[in-house]
């Protein structure tokens, strides 16, 4: 369902815990969008979550369109 295809993060299980300590059983889920992204020059559309992202910025892999406006 929503794997990030850089990190490999995937859904993992836990429990919700209430108030009055009662585990029901949940699931959570990575935060994954759809994204265009050029590798080797050619532009790849892959799903990516946001910490993949914010990582791929941080070494300077990609760079936003909104950043290249700004320079």
């Amino acid at each position: 369902m929503a794997i990030c295809e850089i990190s490999g993060k995937g859904k993992m299980y836990g429990h919700n815990v209430s108030f009055s300590q009662r585990h029901t059983r949940k699931v959570f889920k990575p935060n994954v969008s759809k994204r265009t992204i050029i590798i080797n020059g050619q532009k790849v559309k892959c799903n990516v979550s946001a910490s993949a992202l914010r990582t791929l910025k941080k070494k300077g892999l990609i760079t936003s369109p909104k950043d290249a406006k700004k320079a």
